[in-house]
């Protein structure tokens, strides 16, 4: 069983979007094993993407994850990262498939509703960031 993390960011809770991403991925069969809402700071946000710090986009998109409240889950299941990401769809969601999150509900490219890990490496350090292993059912 592979994880990953999955937010629901702070554009997908304003549009009361909640139910509908976490209605999608219970209907793939993905388990969702811990879930909680939070507000990241901006020195949060900061730290949760410091690999894109050298970017160009990075003080805009750490003020966007730090301007309301965010969902965020752990999935689980059999290629998790993988099944994720070809739910949510294309960063742009312009280029993103018929039926993904992204593509239905993304306004702009950063406004695109969810974040979702993108290697093993990547979910591990991500998870690790929101949720200790008590707060993880693996059930």
């Amino acid at each position: 069983m592979q994880k990953t993390l999955a937010i629901i960011k702070p554009d997908g809770v304003a549009r009361k979007l909640i139910g509908e991403v976490v209605k999608r991925i219970e209907k793939s069969g993905l388990q969702i094993s811990a879930l909680k809402m939070l507000r990241m700071t901006k020195t949060q946000a900061e730290g949760f993407y410091a690999v894109h710090r050298d970017k160009p986009f990075f003080n805009s998109l750490t003020d966007f994850m730090s301007s309301g409240p965010a969902v965020v889950m752990v999935l689980r299941g059999e290629n998790a990262i993988s099944r994720w990401r070809e739910m949510m769809g294309a960063t742009n969601y312009k280029e993103a498939a018929e039926g993904t999150i992204r593509r239905d509900f993304a306004t702009d490219i950063e406004k695109n509703v969810v974040h979702g890990s993108d290697a093993p490496e990547t979910a591990a350090f991500e998870i690790s960031y929101f949720f200790n292993a008590f707060e993880q059912v693996n059930a």
